[in-house]
């Protein structure tokens, strides 16, 4: 170990034996090691003209198919025949699918288009070679081409395939359709290949000497090309070091000018996955990853990127990551899910760039082939990509170009509109309406490919869709969802606390409580595993408004790792004007005081005809509308909600949601939508006559997802409202979270809203299972809950 530790310290080249060695380091010398390879990434940064630069690419993934010839054990990504008739998926995204999805990308700043999919399916699976067949495709890979040339013409975005094993003829076939290619080598263990019961036995694609026969005629296609190392499914240290120094040997066998063709080798961490052969196999320890990711800086050198992916570790291991020699986090998305690892949400990017930021590095965008690659695009990317390339690239750095509508953060295309003729459409003539009626079938297509383009009148036709119309609308829906969000039901374990109930002194009046009271309340649920207290509702008139403040205080002192969610835009208003504290200062001291969020209720549908008949106690519109904008400048993101199925119409309802993504593009501040249904007396009410009442949930959902879609991300299933069985339900039609567990607790459970109904995370994974979704536990703002006892993501 010495002496490795001592020949990468003089930058000589380490060989197989020495890499394993230094695999094994502990202690100090693991110390020496990271500052080591920590020095020759900061020097390859120093000389590429980008020093204290960790780049990443804003990216959308589109799942190609999820069909595939090979069975390995760790594999959530993989369906099969049967599995997607249970799904209702498609052997193949459609090209107006995948176009959804580019176009929603391009939208919000996106310049990759990721293509992952399974090998070669025709070849195990008759169903995949019969669509091919039907759609006039040769093979799958020829679908793949053909869809990379319609994503960068008709979006420009450029696409990145990562189609699995090609042969050269294959290779050099893609290379004038995508300016980057990648597959990961995993390892070169031929006993995970050959051993039954190993991760790769049975799989063809994954021996290894045709992986590195792949990346090697990738060098001679002259491709940039991505691969990297998978740690933690079985292999050896040996193997892990030959694996490295297997990939920096393809790598220089095809230098030109210096230049090899490798343009980032990614350290992926092994992450077990439920209903899989591997379920019960343990995560790769943080520092045995940590040490590979040093090990492949120190024996690629510093003119080579490594990648670490950030959803795939907790923020707190980022350190270690990058005093590794990591330069690069890989593609994020701000749209879709993560399909192979559907239980780990990408990082927001705000977030990932204060982090890297605090760690003394800038986080800087680059496209899908790194700017080493871009600067020599004549070398290394097809002449026809040269213009697609160079619209999108900085042409100094080679890193993307600076992008006005991410700067902005809002859309680009509907800002625009907002700037000039306003947030909403013309209305429809009644002949256009007609007509939709009767197509809703093509509506909804057109609704998922462009939301935008859909006039109010269409929208309406769509919230009456029923029968089979309605069932294609739900569909198209669905489809949308699971190519954005992607298949995971989510959850938050919370507790309610009403915050009207408060009382300075004890009364013994139900449903109220004291300061003492809170803490009590409060520690109780974070004992039962809560991770958020979800606390509104206007105070009594005799109660003074700091109370509002004394109550988060009090939440905040007793368990300082509980999320608030405190507080609707009517109770910070009562503050603001009673408190005399102005709404800016309101939303201050609330801050100061430990509100983490905020929830967008306090609002039945945005119209004022709608609040004066069912709700003229709530806010006006206008000053909802001021509250929860200036909630989300403040820095507290919110919910929102719409209330239906009462006096509103539907095209009260499609204002109300154009409204609501108007705000969006302004602020950004929303993290979901949940569509409400109102109970009887006042609710209860059918937008067609005669409808089923889970129709009528059914369409509202769909049409929020497809309406709100490349908007706001997330569409609740307020399964309080509907019942469990309805929830399912509603989650096939476009929803993707069913909000919280609603803890009732042992102290006080009365004080909280809707207390008697819970929702325990074993019940909602066993709804997801019905569907033959995965189940993910997330926190308020849809990350990863932290286990109390490590520190680490769960």
């Amino acid at each position: 170990m010495r002496d490795a530790l001592s020949r990468a310290a003089s930058g000589e080249r380490l060989d197989v034996a020495e890499a394993e060695a230094l695999l094994h380091v502990e202690g100090a010398q693991f110390d020496d090691m990271l500052r080591l390879a920590g020095a020759v990434r900061d020097a390859g940064l120093a000389a590429s003209g980008r020093a204290g630069v960790i780049t990443y690419s804003r990216k959308v993934f589109i799942p190609l198919t999820t069909l595939c010839r090979d069975r390995c054990h760790y594999c959530v990504f993989v369906d099969t025949p049967a599995q997607l008739l249970k799904l209702h998926k498609p052997v193949f995204m459609s090209p107006e699918q995948v176009l959804t999805v580019a176009r929603q990308g391009a939208a919000l700043g996106c310049k990759e288009a990721l293509l992952t999919l399974g090998d070669r399916p025709e070849d195990r699976w008759p169903e995949a070679r019969a669509w091919l067949d039907e759609h006039g495709f040769a093979s799958t890979l020829d679908y793949v081409g053909a869809m990379a040339r319609l994503i960068t013409a008709e979006t420009g975005l450029l696409a990145h395939l990562n189609p699995g094993v090609m042969s050269a003829d294959e290779l050099r076939m893609l290379r004038p359709t995508a300016p980057s290619m990648g597959m990961m080598l995993e390892t070169t263990s031929r006993a995970l290949f050959e051993q039954p019961g190993q991760v790769h036995y049975g799989s063809p694609d994954k021996d290894p000497a045709l992986r590195l026969a792949v990346i090697e005629d990738a060098g001679r296609a002259r491709i940039p090309f991505t691969t990297g190392v998978l740690i933690g499914i079985g292999e050896t240290l040996r193997d892990r070091a030959e694996s490295i120094v297997a990939i920096r040997d393809a790598h220089e066998r095809h230098q030109l000018d210096g230049q090899g063709h490798v343009q980032e080798v990614i350290v992926q961490n092994f992450r077990a996955k439920p209903r899989t052969a591997m379920h019960a196999a343990p995560d790769a320890s943080v520092l045995e990853y940590v040490a590979a990711v040093a090990v492949t800086r120190l024996v690629l050198g510093p003119r080579m990127r490594v990648q670490v992916p950030p959803n795939l570790s907790d923020p707190a291991e980022f350190e270690l990551l990058l005093r590794a020699g990591a330069d690069d986090w890989g593609g994020v998305s701000p749209l879709t899910a993560d399909h192979v690892n559907p239980e780990r949400p990408w990082p927001h990017l705000s977030d990932l760039a204060a982090r890297t930021a605090d760690l003394g590095f800038e986080l800087r965008e680059r496209l899908t082939a790194q700017p080493e690659f871009v600067r020599d695009a004549a070398t290394w990317i097809d002449p026809g990509l040269h213009a697609a390339v160079a619209a999108l690239a900085d042409s100094g750095s080679g890193l993307a170009a600076a992008d006005p509508v991410k700067a902005r953060g809002d859309s680009g295309r509907e800002q625009a509109a907002a700037d000039s003729d306003g947030p909403f459409a013309p209305a429809v003539s009644p002949r256009r309406g007609e007509s939709a009626r009767a197509d809703i079938r093509g509506l909804a297509e057109r609704a998922a490919a462009d939301p935008l383009s859909l006039e109010d009148g269409e929208w309406a036709a769509l919230l009456h869709a029923d029968g089979a119309d309605l069932d294609a609308l739900t569909t198209t829906a669905d489809d949308v969802r699971r190519y954005t969000v992607g298949e995971a039901v989510s959850l938050v374990v919370n507790r309610n606390l009403t915050s009207t109930g408060f009382r300075s002194t004890a009364t013994g009046e139900p449903g109220t409580f004291t300061l003492d009271d809170v803490a009590a309340v409060a520690t109780d649920a974070w004992d039962l595993g809560a991770t958020e207290l979800c606390v509104q509702g206007r105070l009594e008139s005799t109660q003074s408004p700091t109370a509002y403040l004394q109550i988060a205080r009090a939440v905040k002192a007793a368990t300082p790792g509980m999320h608030l969610h405190a507080y609707r835009p009517q109770d910070v208003r009562d503050l603001a004007d009673r408190g005399g504290l102005g709404l800016a200062g309101a939303l201050a001291a609330l801050r100061d005081a430990g509100v983490d969020t905020v929830p967008g209720t306090g609002v039945k549908v945005l119209s004022e005809r709608v609040r004066a008949l069912v709700a003229p106690g709530d806010l006006e519109i206008d000053r909802w509308v001021e509250g929860i904008t200036a909630a989300h400048r403040a820095g507290l993101r919110s919910t929102s909600v719409l209330f239906y199925g009462h006096v509103e119409t539907a095209s009260e309802r499609v204002a109300h949601l154009r409204r609501l993504r108007e705000i969006q593009g302004h602020t950004g501040g929303f993290t979901e939508f949940v569509p409400i249904p109102l109970p009887a007396p006042a609710g209860g009410v059918p937008l067609v006559t005669g409808r089923a009442p889970l129709d009528e949930h059914r369409a509202m959902v769909a049409v929020s997802r497809l309406l709100l879609s490349g908007s706001i991300p997330h569409v609740q299933i307020p399964w309080t409202r509907v019942g469990r069985d309805a929830a399912a339900v509603l989650l096939q039609s476009g929803g993707d979270d069913l909000g919280g567990a609603l803890l009732d607790g042992r102290v006080l459970p009365e004080a909280g809203v809707e207390h008697g109904l819970e929702l325990p995370t074993v019940d909602a994974a066993r709804i997801a299972a019905r569907l033959f979704r995965p189940f993910r536990e997330r926190t308020t703002d849809y990350r990863e809950p932290t286990d109390r006892h490590t520190g680490a993501a769960k």
